[in-house]
C-alpha cells in the first residue's frame, strides 16, 4: 500500500513521534531536486575533497532512521513515530528503502534515507551529529542516483537548506507529470 501511494503523489507523516496514527499527505506545492541542476557549494566542495566521512549505502539502515527520529538543536520532536520505522523498515527488507551512511571509524555521525520506486527517489529525512555529515550524504546520494539513470529527486518540500543546493517547488499537475514518468520506468538498481 505504501509503495502505491507513492506512485500516485502520496507519503504517510505522523504528528509527532509519540502519536502513534498517520496520515496521509499530498502538498499542492511539491519540493524536487533537478538532478541535473544539483548544486554544491565551494564551501562544501571543499570539504568533500578532505573525505571526512567514509559513505556507506544500506549498511544501517534502522539506525539512520533512528538518527533521523532524534530531536535535535532546533527540532525538539519529530514525525518519526514507531509506525513509520516500522513500515520503512519493511520497505528496507524488499529493497525499496535505502539509507546513505556517513560514518568516522565505527560511528554513525549523519545520513539520510528514503524511497526508491521505478526511476523516483523519495527522500524522507537527514540527520548529522558532525559538521557537514547529512550534507555530504546527499551529494552522494545525488551523484548514485544520476550514475543510474535516476529522473526524479522528490524532497517532498523545500527548505532554505534544500534550496541551497537546487531544491524548487514544482506545482502538483507539475510533479504529477514528472512522476508518472519516473514512475513508468522499470526500478532502477539503488
Amino acid at each position: 500500500m505504501l509503495l502505491r501511494a507513492y506512485s500516485i503523489g502520496l507519503f504517510p507523516m505522523a504528528d509527532s513521534a509519540d502519536d502513534p496514527e498517520l496520515f496521509w499527505v499530498e502538498p499542492e506545492i511539491r519540493g524536487v531536486i533537478p538532478l541535473d541542476s544539483f548544486h554544491v557549494s565551494r564551501s562544501l566542495a571543499k570539504a568533500i575533497r578532505k573525505r571526512p566521512f567514509e559513505i556507506r549505502y544500506d549498511t544501517a539502515f534502522d539506525a539512520v532512521v533512528a538518527g533521523c527520529a532524534r530531536p535535535a538543536p532546533g527540532r525538539p520532536t519529530t514525525w518519526i513515530n514507531t509506525s513509520i520505522r516500522s513500515l520503512y523498515a519493511a520497505l528496507h527488507r524488499m529493497g525499496h528503502a535505502h539509507s546513505v551512511e556517513a560514518w568516522q571509524g565505527e560511528s554513525l555521525v549523519g545520513g539520510l534515507y528514503g524511497v526508491s520506486l521505478g526511476a523516483a527517489f523519495f527522500g524522507e529525512s537527514m540527520f548529522s551529529v558532525r559538521k557537514d555529515a547529512s550534507k555530504i550524504c546527499l551529494v552522494h546520494l545525488v551523484e548514485r542516483l544520476r550514475a543510474r539513470g535516476f529522473e526524479l529527486l522528490d524532497t517532498q518540500f523545500t527548505t532554505e537548506h534544500l534550496k541551497s543546493f537546487g531544491a524548487i517547488d514544482v506545482p502538483k499537475a507539475e510533479y504529477d507529470l514528472l512522476l508518472a514518468r519516473a514512475i513508468a520506468s522499470p526500478n532502477l538498481e539503488f
